[in-house]
């Protein structure tokens, strides 16, 4: 055929093209009505912890409580829980609306004013893009409404199913909060998958059919998930510093100092504690994820308008990432049913293999369907460059390559997954070890944590690079975009595993002060100990989409700022670039820093009250006493804190990239997303399973699994029938140490770090109009210093470089270079005297020591001679 008549490779689009739009809305809508079903499942259950005919709760007093008594207490702690919670997300999202409201404006005038052509305000874009994230927002807070009210709904359920006998009891405390994650899942996913298309058949009437016209709608579209993210950070954030700081503080003032059980009523904390998994570990999670989906959907999709082959095949090849995530709920729809109808969880052993089959199934459920939907959908020229396939970012890709690149991300999700469940789960060495490790006390059982986290970033690190280099030599920036989504493909599974863990840890803390039957809260205990595991493999998931969809929305930024004519392209050897690649590396440093504190602050905080409360009535430290704490007093230093804490953070995050963008331009913008990425995930990874193997440790130590160690090690915690009390001995104490301290870095700070690498590349996406528009991208600087003197300075150091590697070793160094020779060793020997000189000890004196001459002074107290002599001898 003539090259001159091939355009767009012939490429016209299909009928099956057309019927993307409709397997979108249907597998939306499916996702839910499925959670609803699910829902109508778990309110099945009644609130009567006798309605399982359990064999040892009847109507004969159990630990000093009747049956009527403990079902009142049953649905006092779900009242308390459920308002608690529900407290908590009015008080954040109240500040969310606020900065919502402020946002929307500020940000649609900057975007009309940035996106300005011939000195004519774009207020299209700008409003467009306003709209857009307003939309992303409220689904944003919707998601983690739906979400915080399906755990509090739950939990007491769990806590009901696990009253039925063996193997009843296992069945249905699983099912119920394996469906409650479901609900979550499910719920989300279909909520998420239809507002983002109603949003874009909403905007797509105000703009044309060309593809210029189909770019600029999917760059308003991008403020989708800008929403999202922004009040996933919020969600995230401030949830972990709530559900943290009542932890730690109950964990020491409680456990520690005090030594009550877990979760015991006298604790004043533990209603807050209970409260923090639920908006922490279930709204955040579910905002974050929510934003994951939202930005890798609109990076996909901008990405995908700039090829023209791509447009030319129809709306259908263009909504393939939709599509994508539209079968996905199919799949995990399917799924569901392997852990609650086919092998349904019979026993103790059965909880974590049914948890990690649901992962395993999806995927490879999910694999052919891919490659239905690429092949069905992508375009394949028949004329050109690039037969078979279509040109997207200057590469020539096909549905085959595009099937790799999505497969990339949805198998490395799982080799991700099932790295950190070796170094998180107590069934492998790793944990194994950092438990032994207690032995000689809390500082080992830290250093070795730290070590496991270090060790444990090497296998997903190099995993995602292989996913990016792979996807990226496949089908460009459009490649990773496939693979973000492809690893967010089992989406509705992940989020069920991710919220079940918390409903059995709610689930477990109810049983332990109703003063249920031992026999129930073993159960619970054991679902929790799965769920743990489950919970890291659940942010391995999310750690590595998330540096996937930042590398995706990197992309799209390139993209966009290609379109408008600026060809960008990422030099380290470019000052600007290099020096805010340092600043991005030193990000995710700031920002842990700041939510540690706070996190710290506020347990600080709740550790005082909770001595308080003890101190002021004893009666809380008596076994089976009637009295009861101030619960509300723990919950509200709770809220307050991460309401007040959870904004710095925030801020930074946010304004990074934009001052970043306005003041430097954009080449260091380009510079602070790769550095914050690539120290955001290594961080992140270390810090989640840091604090997920020191939690697992502990609990491996409570299971029993050391018992004869410490019954040698420690005799005194051997009571008269021979039994280990092992939550007595020191060995768990240092194990409870490590584990407080690996709470604010599990549940606050590393999941929290997901949110710093999207959100930060996401603005920069949306804002990008802007940064362009002050001084054609060069920013402020760009006044101060002029074009000219940039290059020729970046052209120098290019120069110099080249120079010094045709250098020979043995060249002798002319005058200059020995001058700085010299220089640079005058400073080094000075340095080192300065720091010897600061660290030396003082010199000795005649005159007595001031620790002695102070002791001396005081009348009626005797000096020790032994200490007077060897003060002495130390003068």
């Amino acid at each position: 055929m003539d090259d001159f008549a091939c355009v767009n490779g012939n490429i016209t689009a299909s009928d099956a093209s057309e019927a993307a739009p409709a397997l979108i809305i249907v597998t939306g809508l499916i996702g839910i009505a499925f959670s609803v079903f699910l829902l109508k499942l778990v309110s099945s259950i009644a609130l009567d912890v006798a309605s399982n005919n359990e064999p040892l709760v009847g109507s004969e007093p159990i630990n000093g409580a009747d049956v009527a008594e403990q079902n009142a207490r049953l649905l006092e702690l779900y009242a308390a829980i459920t308002t608690g919670a529900n407290a908590f997300l009015r008080s954040e999202y109240k500040l969310c609306g606020i900065f919502i409201v402020l946002a929307f404006p500020a940000m649609s005038v900057l975007i009309a004013w940035g996106d300005k052509e011939d000195g004519k305000w774009e207020w299209k874009n700008g409003w467009l893009s306003g709209v857009s994230f307003v939309v992303g927002a409220i689904t944003s807070i919707v998601c983690g409404y739906i979400g915080m009210r399906v755990a509090v709904f739950s939990n007491a359920r769990c806590t009901v199913g696990a009253c039925a006998p063996a193997p009843h009891g296992w069945t249905h405390s699983f099912n119920t909060a394996f469906r409650a994650g479901g609900v979550m899942g499910f719920s989300l996913t279909g909520v998420a998958l239809l507002s983002l298309y109603a949003l874009i058949l909403g905007l797509r009437p105000l703009f044309g059919s060309e593809q210029t016209d189909l770019m600029h709608l999917f760059e308003c579209i991008a403020g989708f998930g800008l929403g999202g993210s922004s009040i996933a950070m919020f969600g995230r954030v401030g949830g972990g510093i709530y559900t943290k700081a009542a932890d730690v503080g109950a964990d020491l003032a409680g456990k520690v100092v005090e030594n009550l059980p877990e979760d015991d009523p006298h604790n004043p904390g533990t209603i807050a504690d209970n409260v923090g998994d639920n908006v922490g570990d279930v709204a955040g999670m579910g905002s974050d994820l929510f934003g994951s989906f939202g930005e890798a959907s609109c990076a996909a999709l901008l990405v995908g308008a700039s090829s023209p082959m791509i447009v030319a095949a129809g709306w259908g090849a263009l909504m393939f990432p939709l599509a994508l995530s539209g079968v996905g709920i199919l799949v995990c729809m399917a799924t569901s049913f392997v852990a609650t109808d086919l092998m349904p969880v019979r026993d103790e052993k059965g909880i974590e293999s049914a948890l990690k089959m649901q992962l395993l199934v999806s995927t490879l459920l999910m694999t052919p369907c891919v490659y239905a939907l690429a092949v069905t959908l992508l375009p394949a020229a028949t004329c050109g460059m690039c037969v078979g396939g279509f040109v997207v970012g200057g590469v020539c890709s096909s549905p085959l390559k595009a099937f790799f690149c999505v497969g990339f991300g949805l198998w490395g999700g799982c080799v991700i997954g099932f790295v950190t469940e070796y170094y998180t789960s107590f069934s492998y060495t790793p944990v194994q070890e950092v438990a032994n490790a207690c032995r000689t006390g809390a500082a080992t059982n830290i250093i070795y944590g730290l070590a496991l986290g270090y060790k444990s970033a090497i296998v997903p690190v190099f995993v995602v690079a292989f996913i990016v280099f792979g996807a990226h030599s496949l089908a460009g920036f459009y490649g990773i975009s496939l693979a973000a989504l492809g690893m967010l493909a089992t989406l509705a599974t992940c989020l069920s595993i991710d919220v079940y863990g918390p409903v059995c840890d709610n689930a477990g803390g109810i049983a332990e002060m109703c003063e249920l039957h031992p026999s129930v809260r073993e159960k619970t205990d054991a679902l929790d100990a799965a769920g743990n595991t489950t919970a890291a493999i659940g942010k391995g998931f999310a750690i590595g989409s998330a540096c996937l969809v930042g590398v995706a929305l990197f992309g799209a930024f390139v993209t966009r700022l290609n379109d408008t004519g600026a060809k960008v392209t990422v030099d380290l050897l470019d000052p600007l670039t290099f020096a805010g690649l340092l600043v991005g590396s030193m990000l995710p440093y700031w920002f842990s820093a700041m939510t540690m504190k706070s996190v710290g602050k506020a347990a600080n905080e709740m550790v005082i009250e909770i001595k308080r409360q003890f101190d002021a009535n004893p009666n809380l430290l008596i076994p089976n006493h009637p009295d009861r704490p101030d619960y509300d007093t723990c919950i509200k230093i709770s809220t307050d804190a991460s309401l007040q804490e959870m904004i710095a953070p925030g801020a930074l995050v946010m304004l990074s990239p934009v001052l970043c963008g306005v003041c430097f331009g954009t080449r260091c913008v380009t510079g602070l997303l790769a550095g914050g990425i690539a120290s955001g995930i290594q961080m992140a990874i270390s810090s989640s399973n840091t604090g997920g193997a020191w939690d697992n440790a502990k609990k491996y130590i409570s299971k029993g699994a050391m018992d004869e160690l410490i019954g040698q090690l420690e005799p005194e915690t051997v009571d008269g029938t021979g039994k280990v009390q092992t939550k007595k001995s020191q060995i768990f104490k240092a194990a409870v140490t490590g584990d407080t301290v690996g709470d604010p870095l599990k549940d606050t700070s590393g999941p929290a770090l997901n949110i710093l690498m999207k959100l930060m590349a996401i603005i920069s996406v949306v804002f990008a109009p802007l940064f362009l528009a002050i001084k054609d991208g060069d920013g402020l600087l760009g006044f101060v210093v002029h074009d000219k003197d940039v290059a020729a300075a970046h052209d120098a150091v290019v120069a110099a470089t080249r120079r010094l590697a045709q250098v020979p070793v043995a060249s002798p160094a002319g005058g200059g270079e020995l001058v700085a020779m010299a220089f640079g060793l005058v400073v080094g020997v000075g340095g080192v005297l300065a720091v010897q000189r600061a660290t030396a000890p003082p010199r000795a004196k005649a005159a007595k020591p001031a620790l002695v001459c102070r002791a001396a002074k005081v009348e009626g107290t005797p000096v020790e001679p032994r200490l007077l002599a060897h003060t002495a001898s130390l003068a």
